[in-house]
């Protein structure tokens, strides 16, 4: 589905993406891992088209997306759960997630605000309340929905649990669970190594631009100082 080869992205004279090269298949569930600062952010907007690489191609589903602005690449079916939420603060949760509602991909079964607020009551409940009253948990929770009513095949959770109370990011990480089994492939940021092994078939280190390590959670777990020396585990 994702095919991203020798991927170079800079931000100004500073380079920050090295050659990153990885793939998603259909309905896959994918990880960056890394510390702080390591491109991981900077992969995923390379990818969904905020900034521009130097180098390299990002493929969707046969088609290169380089040069394509982020609203044609979101057309073609990635959705962006960005950093921070970024929901819209003086919309109604019901407008956040009218306001994306598209079916570009022609998708039988279209997410319609009945099926986010079956995915997530508490926004059901909040529907008529301005974005920015609610919880930090309740706005991650807008701001996956607001993605999903964009019906893409690729979703893109950039650290998706960051900042939440424990019981919130149990609550996302099923709704995570519930959106593979749909089908729908994913990459995933997060800091809870052990959660991301539990639900992603596959797993990315990014260390200072570079991809260090690409496998599955047995081998990832097996490796205690590749952990210890990249991830701080």
């Amino acid at each position: 589905m994702l095919e991203v080869r020798g991927l170079e992205t800079f931000y100004g004279d500073s380079q920050v993406l090295f050659g990153v090269d990885f793939q998603v298949a259909a309905g896959e569930v994918v990880t960056l891992m890394g510390r702080n600062g390591m491109g991981k952010t900077t992969t995923l907007n390379s990818i969904i088209g905020l900034v521009s690489p130097r180098a390299g191609q990002v493929t969707f589903q046969g088609q290169n997306l380089a040069g394509h602005p982020s609203y044609r690449i979101a057309q073609r079916g990635i959705g962006l759960v960005p950093e921070g939420r970024q929901v819209f603060p003086n919309l109604s949760v019901r407008e956040n997630l009218v306001a994306t509602a598209a079916n570009h991909q022609r998708q039988v079964t279209p997410w319609t605000l009945d099926r986010i607020y079956e995915l997530f009551p508490a926004l059901e409940a909040r529907s008529g309340n301005t974005a920015a009253v609610l919880s930090g948990g309740e706005q991650q929770m807008l701001a996956i929905g607001r993605a999903l009513m964009t019906n893409p095949s690729l979703l893109i959770l950039d650290e998706a649990t960051e900042g939440l109370a424990p019981l919130i990011r149990e609550e996302i990480w099923r709704v995570i669970g519930e959106i593979k089994k749909l089908g729908i492939a994913s990459i995933i940021v997060d800091k809870n190594v052990k959660r991301l092994v539990d639900i992603a078939d596959r797993h990315h280190i990014l260390v200072k631009g570079r991809i260090v390590f690409e496998g599955d959670g047995a081998a990832l777990m097996a490796d205690p100082d590749l952990l210890t020396r990249h991830l701080g585990v």
